[in-house]
């Protein structure tokens, strides 16, 4: 029982310190010195070894301006037998407050020569001195420890200080060194250069870099330094170079895996660098040890030359198809062959054949996801040819037998989408209520987007003939029928001016003009939605397609960071905020965060 009443009595005394110190440090920040002064002195009293009560009654004299107090305190507090030489420079920028700079310089060195004693005191001290904007003795500091003993890694610390004074090659130097002791920092380490590294390749610390890694690579060859290149030259855009880099590592690893040029491939893409993704892909299908990734970077190249090349490709894309299903058995080239028939109706207009195609492959062994996915691709053909009820019959299959699964709130979707098109508003509404809170984040988003669009353009007309016409044109849209969309989105325009559909069909208008590669054309159409409807839900969708199009196609960076920096000042609760505050720092050479 003595002992119980002990710890009880323990713990109360704990607990009320730490809402004593809550308090002293809330009324520092509300600049009641006075109030936090003397709660911190009561809490020193008690225990004069806890340096954050030590700190925090000494921050309180410095902010009263009672300085000989501050240095009285620090003075004492060294005068015990405990030795912690951070508090040397605690004491040593006191003396500087008092313009007593030759004995703070005394105060200083005793901290450093505490660290030269005993090297794990650095971080207290390297730590202290930065607080106070001392970096080169911070440097100092960190520099005695690793010096004295190899093994105490100060080498994060030095790059960020290193990044702080501007002395970018000794700062990419230590990281450098970081990561080859521990390649578990690669990722963070890249992460740190962002705030360095732009899309410009003159940019100075583009090319400091690039030296460094390039001398390092020409010491010691260590694969780190090429997976860095390749991650460097992504920023710059420069896709060939950090291929070279890329096949380097490939060559150079044990395990050959192939999914860095994957994801290479990838991203070349998406930035509409397609000839590079082309060559990844290449090199991909070239040296692969397994049919799977052959047919993997296959698949993944003739979609990729579907949307680069255009029509004048397409008969050469098909036997390209044809001899890859011809060669591998129907189990090992389903996503394949799904492909194939999607590319027969959606881009050779040939329907009925891609019909048959999926059905002969419904009519194979399948596991229940295979089944999902031919069945959409299936219902989805059926919305190409306008047989709505033959669609959402799949669809609606495809939620039984997936459930929960991701694939069957898709079906979901497209089930609301399909009841869009035929002008039956209501059920669609009914499927995206429920699918706002779908675990898929894209999905959710659709959901709302499309919920937003049919009531905000539903109540204003009885008999939705403006929603009906829109509704028409995303189906022609969807049919690739991309010239009969535009004029039934112009006749919305001419017949609903200034109405709140319009900004609608202005921005399905940009949206088409985009795919088809009309871009200029894109930009006028969204640049009306933020002359007109500035004021509307659009506008920050506006904002970001017009300053994406500015950056990637029209080579116009200057207007791309006005259009990001209107966004980002006037939609931060866009869904393209991150994104542009981003590609904004990036353009203007800033910090990315």
């Amino acid at each position: 029982m003595k002992y119980l009443l002990i710890s009880i009595s323990f713990f109360l005394f704990q607990l009320v310190d730490a809402q004593s110190i809550n308090l002293a440090e809330n009324y520092m920040n509300q600049g009641e010195y006075e109030k936090a002064n003397a709660l911190y002195k009561q809490l020193y009293q008690k225990n004069k070894r806890n340096q954050k009560y030590l700190l925090g009654l000494s921050e309180s004299y410095l902010e009263l301006e009672q300085l000989v107090e501050a240095e009285k305190l620090l003075q004492t507090y060294l005068g015990n037998s405990l030795r912690y030489p951070n508090i040397n420079v605690e004491l040593g920028q006191v003396l500087i407050l008092q313009a007593k700079d030759e004995k703070a310089s005394a105060e200083f060195q005793k901290a450093l020569d505490a660290v030269s004693e005993n090297p794990n005191y650095a971080y207290s001290v390297g730590n202290a001195f930065q607080q106070y904007n001392l970096l080169d003795l911070a440097i100092e500091a960190y520099e005695r420890a690793n010096s004295i003993n190899p093994r105490v890694n100060y080498k994060i610390q030095l790059a960020r200080l290193y990044g702080e004074q501007g002395n970018l090659e000794k700062m990419f130097t230590n990281y450098l060194y970081l990561i080859v002791d521990n390649p578990n920092y690669l990722n963070v380490v890249s992460r740190n250069f962002n705030d360095f590294i732009t899309k410009n390749p003159k940019n100075e610390a583009n090319q400091l870099l690039k030296k460094t890694l390039l001398k390092m690579l020409n010491e010691a060859p260590n694969v780190i330094y090429n997976q860095l290149l390749s991650w460097l030259f992504v920023q710059e855009e420069a896709y060939k170079k950090a291929f070279a880099q890329e096949r380097a590592i490939y060559q150079r690893s044990e395990e050959q895996s192939f999914n860095r040029l994957f994801e290479l491939a990838e991203v070349a893409s998406t930035s509409s660098h397609f000839e590079e993704a082309l060559l990844v892909y290449n090199y991909i299908i070239e040296k692969a040890p397994y049919s799977s990734l052959k047919l993997k970077a296959k698949d993944a190249q003739l979609s990729l030359r579907i949307q680069f090349e255009g029509a004048s490709s397409f008969a050469s894309i098909e036997e390209e198809y044809q001899a890859m299903i011809t060669n591998y058995s129907p189990q090992e080239s389903l996503f394949l062959q799904l492909n194939y028939a999607k590319f027969k109706a959606f881009q050779l207009k040939e329907r009925k054949q891609a019909i048959q195609f999926t059905k002969k492959l419904l009519a194979g062994k399948l596991n229940a996801f295979a089944e999902a996915q031919i069945k959409m691709l299936l219902a989805d053909i059926f919305v190409l040819e306008g047989k709505f009820n033959q669609a959402l019959l799949y669809y609606t299959q495809i939620e039984k037998i997936l459930k929960n699964n991701e694939l069957a709130q898709e079906a979901r979707f497209k089930v609301a989408k399909t009841s869009y098109y035929k002008g039956d508003f209501e059920w669609a509404l009914t499927q995206l209520q429920v699918l706002k809170k779908s675990t898929s984040q894209q999905i959710s988003n659709d959901a709302i987007e499309l919920s937003r669009h049919i009531k905000d353009n539903s109540y204003q007309d009885s008999i939705q003939t403006a929603l009906q016409k829109v509704a028409k044109a995303d189906l022609l849209a969807f049919q690739e029928k991309n010239e009969a969309a535009l004029s039934t989105l112009q006749e919305v325009i001419k017949t609903f001016e200034s109405e709140p559909i319009e900004d609608e069909a202005l921005y399905r208008m940009g949206q088409i003009n985009e795919k088809l590669g009309n871009y200029k054309q894109a930009a006028l159409a969204y640049q009306r939605i933020i002359d007109y409807f500035r004021a509307d839900v659009l506008a920050d969708n506006a904002y970001f397609r017009l300053a994406e199009i500015h950056r990637l196609y029209l080579d116009q960076p200057d207007l791309a960071m006005e259009f990001y920096e209107q966004l980002i000042f006037n939609h931060q609760d866009s869904i393209f905020y991150v994104k542009s505050q981003k590609e904004y720092r990036r353009l203007r050479g800033d910090l990315i965060d």
